[in-house]
């Protein structure tokens, strides 16, 4: 069986947690696309494990794989393994061959490339770990493979074609001088050892047919995507985006395994009770007008621990978008969805939603096409009752009856809205600070 989880908004939906939770049951956790601009934040037991790279499942003893979809900074990911293995755990993380290898002229061009960008106020917000030139090199057929660096020759060969075109791109389009980024000979030493490094440990596999024999076997396996739907290259706020597909049928490309086995499991998209951003881009329902709002937006980030993983940079936060959520929800599919950070919502003196859009005097219950016809939405709001501050551990203990009433009301809304069941709430970070409903391997 397969268990798809997707982001359902912007990034930052606490994916890592319901991956944590329901990994127990999988054999296999693969990430599909992205890189170490992801963050997962996983806590076990009072201990937190901050996570970029390294599939989430790995805090439980999973085999973690990195598919063919996803960009690897070998320096990150032995950096991660080697933090986990200090920590006394025992990560077991395959790397597909076809996946593409990032490079430090890519995060060098990542960095110019915003701040030309930042010039004429049109900067993207990116994290600066080269994930967007990586990406680009690989549709150009100019990559460089993880397994390219198994092979000595072929990876130099590789370095002699591109390198020089880097360095003619920094220093004539940019006119900045190139560094030690675009020295051959340094990069064949760097990245031929991380290549023995992962012939040692035996890491490299072929994805796709890793994960076929997975299955043959009567292996569960869980797809965790990174980033969130409305960040998605195609179906999110375009160029406000990540350089992949975080979504559901991203699944199937950044893996190798075919479309209709991931569309015979459960796709669980992951909803925050509220809405934060970290970048730029259209934002609707954010709090950002008077004083009471950006006040509100200071309390529920604080409250929501909302900076950025691997960047640490505060979010933006807004109500929650249901406009979004419903496309979220057609463009994956959903079988069903987690909501977390309802605690966060607790104590609030006022509480809405994003009912709708209101858009050249109608209204509309979707995105349209376009970033720049989004940012042209006003929000249509609805007001919910507040509920009050309660024990997170004594009612995930308790159960979902045990949630206040005016907490199952904004729940049954939202299952209605997205015409999709909701699997869990979550109230916390710890994994049992979660409300289980449906476990989605049962």
């Amino acid at each position: 069986m397969t268990v798809t989880i997707v982001g359902s908004q912007l990034g930052d939906e606490g994916k890592g947690a319901l991956v944590d939770l329901w990994g127990g049951d999988a054999d296999v956790v693969v990430r599909y696309q992205g890189g170490d601009n992801a963050g997962h934040t996983v806590v076990e037991g009072g201990e937190e494990y901050a996570l970029s790279l390294v599939p989430s499942g790995a805090v439980r003893g999973k085999v973690g794989v990195l598919g063919n979809g996803c960009v690897v900074n070998p320096r990150t990911l032995f950096e991660e393994i080697g933090t986990l293995r200090e920590r006394g755990l025992d990560p077991d993380v395959r790397v597909a061959k076809r996946a593409h290898v990032i490079l430090p002229y890519h995060r060098r061009l990542d960095s110019i490339e915003e701040e030309v960008k930042a010039e004429s106020g049109d900067e993207v917000g990116t994290t600066g770990r080269g994930i967007g030139p990586t990406y680009e090199d690989k549709a150009g057929r100019r990559g460089v493979r993880v397994g390219d660096l198994l092979d000595p020759d072929v990876l130099r060969e590789r370095l002699e074609y591109v390198v020089p075109q880097k360095r003619t791109l920094i220093e004539d389009v940019y006119g900045l001088t190139a560094g030690e980024e675009c020295d051959v000979d340094a990069l064949h030493e760097e990245y031929a050892a991380f290549g023995r490094r992962l012939r040692e440990e035996g890491m490299t596999v072929n994805c796709s047919d890793f994960l076929y024999e997975r299955r043959q076997a009567g292996e569960n396996l869980m797809f965790e995507g990174a980033q969130g739907t409305l960040i998605d290259v195609d179906h999110g706020s375009y160029p406000y985006v990540t350089s992949s597909n975080p979504t559901a049928g991203g699944a199937a490309t950044g893996s190798g395994v075919g479309p209709t086995v991931t569309g015979r499991g459960e796709v669980v998209g992951v909803v925050k009770g509220y809405l934060s951003r970290v970048g730029e881009g259209p934002m609707p329902t954010e709090l950002d007008g008077d004083d009471d709002e950006e006040a509100l937006a200071s309390d529920i980030r604080e409250k929501g621990g909302e900076f950025g993983t691997v960047t640490g940079r505060p979010r933006r936060i807004g109500w929650l978008d249901v406009p979004m959520l419903r496309h979220a929800a057609r463009v994956n599919g959903y079988t069903g969805v987690a909501v977390n950070h309802l605690d966060v919502l607790a104590g609030l003196d006022e509480l809405h939603v994003g009912h709708a859009y209101e858009l050249d005097g109608e209204e509309r219950l979707s995105l349209p096409a376009t970033t720049e016809r989004w940012a042209e939405c006003e929000p249509v709001l609805k007001e919910f009752d507040t509920w009050a501050e309660f024990d997170a551990d004594a009612v995930a203990e308790a159960g979902y009856d045990a949630l206040p009433d005016a907490a199952h009301e904004y729940l049954g809304y939202l299952e209605e809205q997205l015409d999709t069941a909701v699997y869990a709430v979550g109230l916390g970070p710890d994994r049992e600070q979660t409300v289980v409903r449906t476990n989605p391997w049962e």
